[in-house]
């Protein structure tokens, strides 16, 4: 009997230093970042500042892989069936998690059964703003505007189910209004409308919307989120603008395939938590308005349960549907 319980305990013992030395070694080859969005937006920006600072950390290159298409499905349906090593990664945010799950009944994947959390990377609110041909110069206005106008102001979105199309519903529902939803292939080419005036609004989440506002080329209204921005303190919240209950935030996080090994999760949460604080990192995250984050597995895996409670009332609420 003594020796069949040392044996176990003896195999448990070399399991468990076998999972060690497999973290250990990990990574021992290039890993692979896919966005599943077209290159400019959040989606491709957190992949590319996490990118270019893991190599430090893991002594391995990061390679940032772009494969747009379906609202953001294409690419994690692609991560989800790769394999469970570590080396394949998807760029997840709300849409292709937390929003399109409650859209669509034939969704390729399971947002939790299918995807290992790692991260949240980067998170701050959206920035509603409107074509300067619009004649509003703050959020009353455009409501008012709007309800004089039903169905002819449009919003543009990076694609149904992304956070500026949910921002754009939640606007609709708690405003009482009827504007137009034009959805783009990612929030690059939506911006693009907007600077050129084919739309009248968006809620944006591109890097680049201070450098618009400045320029003059698009007006901002208001931010998201439940506090004022440094980088534009005179900018009022959602709330603080007239419109109570209005809250969102636009983040991207880090998920790999199911059933990944945890030591190497583990490794995986640990270079990106440090990479992500490197004053220089936080610095260039903060002048676009948003925040890092640099969570835990587990502390993800809740959050993402949270946003998919969340965004399901509204898409219940609101009525959206997918044509």
């Amino acid at each position: 009997m003594k020796s069949g319980c040392l044996s176990y305990a003896l195999l448990v013992f070399l399991a468990a230093c076998a999972g060690g030395i497999y973290a250990q070694g990990f990574p021992s080859r290039p890993i692979r970042i896919v966005v599943p969005f077209p290159p400019g937006g959040p989606s491709d920006y957190s992949a590319r500042v996490i990118s270019a600072k893991l190599p430090e950390f893991f002594g391995q290159q990061v390679i940032v892989d772009n494969r747009a298409g379906a609202s953001g499905t294409l690419g994690a349906e692609l991560v989800s069936r790769s394999a469970p090593d570590g080396y394949t990664l998807v760029i997840a945010n709300t849409g292709m998690l937390t929003v399109l799950p409650h859209l669509r009944k034939d969704m390729p994947y399971d947002p939790f059964k299918d995807f290992t959390p790692i991260t949240n990377l980067i998170g701050g609110p959206s920035f509603l703003l409107t074509h300067p041909s619009v004649p509003v110069k703050n959020l009353r206005e455009l409501i008012a505007l709007a309800k004089s106008k039903p169905g002819q102001l449009t919003y543009a979105s990076a694609g149904v189910g992304q956070i500026s199309h949910m921002n754009g519903e939640l606007l609709k529902l708690l405003a009482g209004i009827n504007i137009l939803h034009i959805p783009y292939k990612g929030t690059g080419p939506s911006m693009t409308e907007l600077l050129g005036g084919q739309v009248s609004m968006t809620f944006s989440t591109s890097a680049d919307t201070f450098s618009y506002v400045r320029a003059g080329r698009v007006r901002l209204l208001a931010v998201t989120g439940t506090k004022r921005l440094a980088s534009a303190p005179d900018t009022p919240t959602m709330i603080e603008a007239g419109l109570p209950g209005f809250q969102s935030l636009n983040w991207n996080g880090i998920v790999g395939p199911a059933k990944m090994p945890r030591d190497v999760v583990e490794r995986l949460n640990q270079g990106m938590v440090r990479a992500l604080n490197l004053p220089d990192v936080k610095e260039k995250v903060a002048a676009q308005g948003n925040d890092v984050i640099g969570d835990s597995p587990q502390a993800f895996a809740k959050f993402i349960r949270a946003e998919w409670e969340k965004w399901g009332k509204v898409v219940k609420q609101a009525g959206i549907r997918l044509d």
